[in-house]
């Protein structure tokens, strides 16, 4: 029989989050052994239950959700989001301008898709949330990363933006707050990503999954709010906020100048219409959620649940020596780096396999956000305190071990 080959516009696809390494983790806990995963911001399965008043809303309407909504979603969440733009100081927003989607990862596919033509070029953060690339890659663009300074603070280098832009170039994703470092951009960095792309005539591809985990009192600015001319795609979600990964529910907004992109609306409306509709229990629960009471604030307060063990896992990293870390403003996440004179490391997806094989700790090799070195790694800091202090007791004495064996 002929060989069945996966098809070629897969070839730079790479999501490490759930990939080779989560694969060994699994045959593992086939074996018996229990791991700890640091690896995928699943709140659920750390104890972070959605607010029960979401959950309630969902169940009250399922007798209502087992047909097809609108394309673009239901009304009443819709016109949530409409309004939470309007909160946001995001100008000039409609029902229409709204899109549902299973997730925001849907969304990022659908908005690519309809933006990319073969050979087209999209400026992506380095180090990025991996999706981004692997959806720009199969739309038939091509990915092009821009630095992000870790001397800086993770904030990216406006001049190597420039740099990289070309006649092909036609959007740039900004991810604030960002995923895998932690950083949280300022308005001033963010009116010069604007001003870049009025310039060159880009559209912002704005993912703020995690504009409310935010730490040490610090406000997040919507990109969409900084003009009223370039066009921006907002991308949010309830999986994080909200704690309702499962859910998928997520939401597109476009906003800026929409007059010179209508047919590029076209064809993420003609996208919309070809998957028929979002999850339509999931839609159910946005409105409660942008309505109601945030308790992700109780979270990330002093005292919250998720900056203790921010601030745990940042002190307990940073004891290992040669383990260096910028400590994350916002998101569930730090992108720690590892000294290479200490830990000199030719292959960092083999480091972190060995890693799991010796800990039973499972962890996300840097390679696997596209950033280019083996020198880092990210945390999810959501297990319970007592499991982050095992789990990263245990990575120390990993890497005491490496230390001992390399220090010849």
């Amino acid at each position: 029989m002929k060989n069945v080959q996966k098809s070629a516009k897969l070839a730079n696809v790479l999501y490490d989050i759930r990939g080779p390494i989560m694969d060994a983790a699994r045959q593992m806990e086939e074996e018996g052994h229990k791991i700890i995963k640091l690896n995928i911001g699943n709140l659920a399965v750390f104890g972070f239950d959605a607010p029960e008043e979401i959950q309630q809303d969902m169940i009250r309407n399922l007798g209502n959700s087992a047909g097809y909504s609108d394309s673009k979603g239901i009304f009443a969440a819709r016109k949530a989001v409409m309004h939470y733009t309007q909160q946001q100081g995001i100008h000039g927003v409609t029902l229409d301008d709204i899109y549902l989607g299973n997730g925001a990862s849907e969304l990022i596919a659908m908005a690519t898709n309809a933006l990319l033509d073969d050979g087209d070029e999209l400026l992506l953060p380095s180090p990025d949330y991996p999706l981004w690339t692997a959806a720009t890659s199969l739309s038939g663009g091509t990915p092009v990363h821009y630095r992000c300074d870790e001397a800086n603070g993770w904030m990216p280098d406006l001049e190597d933006i420039r740099r990289r832009i070309t006649p092909r170039t036609k959007g740039i994703v900004v991810i604030n707050p960002n995923n895998p470092t932690g950083a949280l951009y300022s308005d001033e960095l963010l009116r010069a990503i604007v001003a870049v792309a009025r310039e060159h005539g880009l559209v912002i591809l704005a993912d703020e999954v995690y504009d409310k985990v935010l730490y040490d009192d610090v406000k997040h600015t919507a990109i969409g709010s900084l003009s009223e001319d370039v066009l921006t795609l907002t991308f949010n979600s309830l999986s994080k906020s909200y704690r309702s990964c499962g859910y998928r529910a997520g939401w597109l907004v476009v906003s800026g100048d929409k007059r010179a992109a209508s047919d590029y609306i076209e064809g993420l409306t003609m996208l919309s219409n070809m998957r028929l509709c979002a999850n339509v229990p999931g839609q159910y629960a946005i409105q409660t959620a942008l309505g109601g009471y945030q308790s992700i604030n109780d979270l990330v307060c002093a005292g919250g649940r998720l900056r203790r063990q921010r601030d745990l896992a940042y002190e307990l990293i940073t004891a290992i020596p040669g383990v260096t870390c910028v400590k994350p403003r916002a998101a569930l996440y730090m992108f720690a780096r590892l000294d290479p004179k200490i830990y000199p490391i030719a292959d960092d997806r083999q480091f972190f396999l060995e890693l799991l094989q010796e800990t039973r700790v499972m962890l996300v090799q840097g390679s696997g956000f596209n950033y280019p070195d083996n020198q880092h790694f990210r945390i999810v800091f959501l297990p319970h305190e007592d499991d982050l202090r095992e789990a990263v007791g245990r990575i120390a004495r990993f890497l005491d071990n490496y230390r001992k064996r390399h220090s010849s």
